[in-house]
């Protein structure tokens, strides 16, 4: 048998073992010989993601409540996901308190998303009835901030 048809042949075999699954190939042709293993496929699977345990509310810490869609009055509502402050500065006095009269456009808090401050204003005029976070809290999209009447 030619070397060249030798090689075509076994080339031809050991494309279609592979497509076929196999595990190992040999091959002789008079002078022409191989034999071959295939690794097994690896398959990389992930473990599921576990969410993390809730923190334990400490007795006097208010829990939030379940059903902040219930507020009196104008909620304000966070506009993205990320961290709330109450103040500019942990040295600073919050931008508004419980029983505050605030005016449409003033800073009510800042969310923090992706190291980029966004200022949280009031949407209407009026005094601040409750507010549901706490400074650093976490807050989902169109999660309830505060409420004012």
């Amino acid at each position: 048998m030619d070397i060249r048809i030798a090689k075509e042949t076994a080339l031809e075999l050991l494309s279609r073992a592979k497509a076929e699954g196999a595990t190992a190939l040999s091959f002789t042709a008079d002078e022409f010989s191989f034999s071959v293993e295939f690794a097994p496929k690896q398959i990389a699977v992930a473990a599921p993601a576990t969410a993390p345990a809730a923190a334990p509310v400490a007795a006097g810490e208010e829990a939030p409540p379940a059903a902040e869609q219930d507020v009196p009055g104008t909620p304000v509502r966070s506009p993205i996901v990320g961290t709330y402050y109450a103040a500019p500065d942990p040295q600073s006095p919050p931008f508004a308190t419980v029983g505050q009269e605030v005016k449409k456009g003033d800073t009510l808090c800042i969310i923090e998303a992706m190291k980029m401050l966004n200022e949280i204003t009031a949407p209407c005029d009026g005094k601040i009835t409750r507010i549901f976070c706490q400074n650093g809290d976490l807050v989902e999209y169109d999660q309830v901030v505060m409420a004012i009447q």
